[in-house]
């Protein structure tokens, strides 16, 4: 019997191990380690954070779901990889430490055939001074990247709102959302919050109290980490620039690009711009999107050395099938990036989502005359991850089941399409929200010289059936992610 043990259940590590344990039957174990008993449909998060859906709306318990799935399941953190076992054994093993209350701080010595790296993203709050740290709320801003952050970012924005209902006419509250880092990743979750919170405003009765910023570590709006878009729409080619400025401008909402926010204090933020200089922003409520890191998983050898930089990255992130050699942006190509996602050393472990290390930004990097580096990391999360997940499982599942000695299936982003429905206000009626697809999410201008994409593939419109389609997506995902009848033919 071949054990398969997966690290992290969220979107790629979740569906990893449900379709394994789906394809390889009983004769086989599948393993999932992750330090929450629950799982969180992430991106309806920005809907907890505005007071739309509750905390339970977008989680459900795992341990049922994967007894159901006959998955074994260990509420644990990982904490290093012995890819060439102990001086006692040669056996692959990972070192857990348990965080359910029961047996919290407990170890085991978790021995693997084939290992998946899905833990995810390390929310690196301390990053930025005065954003917070860890997992735990900052003293000055609001997250929603959890969603017991989310439910703590309605409580204060509900508190705001009274207090704007009894203000003056001629007094205004100023909400700054966006990015809290100069490599910051998930500008998308920071958009579709900052619509929903002037819908929100607008619903109260209060808009016109407020002032909204948009600050981002993107060089222009609507560049979102991946080298900005084009869409074709009645015989005119229009820049995703043009598309993300007139949505704002129709909000009344302003914006500050190219900025890294180096520090943050009680109702006000510092930033620095590309062009070198230093500013500041005062604010009466704001969230922002931390950097991420990897989860600082260590490796070690037979004798206890340290190898994790045979396994990973300087970011903490996996390395994979990439090519990471040195380049000017100039230089790289479509063909840097994974397939597989297979370890180049060890080929009994892969990595998807966002624990793999990408091979160089999508966006151009910048730097500042004070050599700041201020560029969106790239974005790994939500339907890509979840393609990663399958396409990875069904490589291991082929070669657990003798079908084949090498990988089987590949999730290039080079050569992935990915769907993104943006909420911008939610609502039966008055909900709008911003439906784009892009291919492929890596542009690849050898393929096509003039954008980098296929253009018949590459859309982007905002209206009130695009909201009906992410409520839609919400129960579908949900459904899917408890396995719950015909799960496997709603698409990742």
């Amino acid at each position: 019997m071949a054990r398969l043990v997966v690290l992290g259940g969220g979107v790629s590590g979740h569906t990893a191990a449900t379709f394994a344990a789906k394809w390889l039957g009983s004769t086989h174990e599948v393993v999932v380690v992750t330090p929450n008993s629950k799982w969180n449909w992430i991106p309806s998060n920005i809907w907890v954070g505005v007071g739309e859906m509750s905390v339970d709306d977008v989680t459900f318990e795992l341990a049922p779901v994967y007894k159901k799935a006959g998955i074994v399941y260990k509420q644990a953190k990982a904490l290093s990889i012995h890819p060439n076992g102990s001086m006692q054994s040669d056996k692959p093993f990972v070192k857990i430490e348990f965080t359910a209350t029961d047996c919290s701080g407990e170890t085991e010595e978790l021995e693997y055939d084939y290992l998946i790296n899905a833990t995810g993203p390390k929310l690196n709050f301390g990053a930025t001074p005065g954003l917070g740290e860890g997992t735990t709320l900052g003293e000055h801003t609001v997250s929603v990247c959890t969603a017991n952050h989310a439910l703590e970012a309605n409580k204060k924005l509900r508190e705001l709102i009274s207090e704007m209902k009894s203000m003056p006419d001629s007094q205004k509250k100023t909400f700054l959302i966006g990015t809290g880092h100069g490599m910051c990743t998930c500008q998308g979750a920071a958009f579709e919050y900052i619509f929903n919170v002037e819908h929100t405003l607008k619903q109260e009765g209060v808009r016109d109290k407020a002032d909204i910023i948009w600050i981002s570590n993107e060089q222009f709006l609507g560049d979102f980490g991946m080298g900005a878009m084009h869409i074709d729409r009645g015989g005119y080619r229009t820049h995703s620039k043009v598309f993300s400025e007139s949505i704002y401008a129709e909000r009344g909402l302003s914006w500050i690009v190219g900025a890294h926010v180096n520090k943050v204090q009680k109702n006000m933020i510092t930033y620095e711009k590309l062009d070198g200089s230093i500013n500041t922003q005062k604010f009466d409520f704001a969230m922002l999107i931390p950097p991420f890191a990897g989860v600082g998983m260590k490796s070690y050898d037979k004798d206890g050395s340290d190898i994790t930089e045979t396994l990973f990255a300087p970011n903490g992130m996996m390395k994979v099938d990439a090519d990471y050699t040195p380049k000017s942006f100039e230089e790289w190509s479509a063909n840097d990036w994974p397939a597989t996602l297979q370890n180049p050393t060890y080929k009994n472990i892969f990595a998807v989502g966002i624990a793999f290390a990408p091979p160089h930004p999508i966006s151009q990097p910048k730097k500042s005359p004070n050599g700041t580096m201020i560029t969106p990391t790239p974005p790994r999360t939500g339907m890509p991850s979840a393609i990663m997940g399958k396409a990875v499982a069904g490589s291991i599942c082929d070669m657990i089941l003798g079908k084949s000695k090498t990988p089987t299936h590949t999730a290039k982003m080079s050569e992935m399409g990915a769907a993104c429905v943006a909420s911008t206000g939610k609502g039966l009626f008055s909900g709008t929200a911003a439906a784009m697809t892009v291919y492929p999410v890596v542009p690849d201008y050898e393929k096509y010289p003039e954008t980098g994409r296929d253009q018949e593939l590459t859309t982007g419109e905002i209206g009130l059936s695009g909201h009906w389609v992410k409520h839609l997506l919400h129960y579908a995902f949900l459904w899917k992610a408890q396995l719950k009848p015909l799960w496997r033919i709603i698409p990742e």
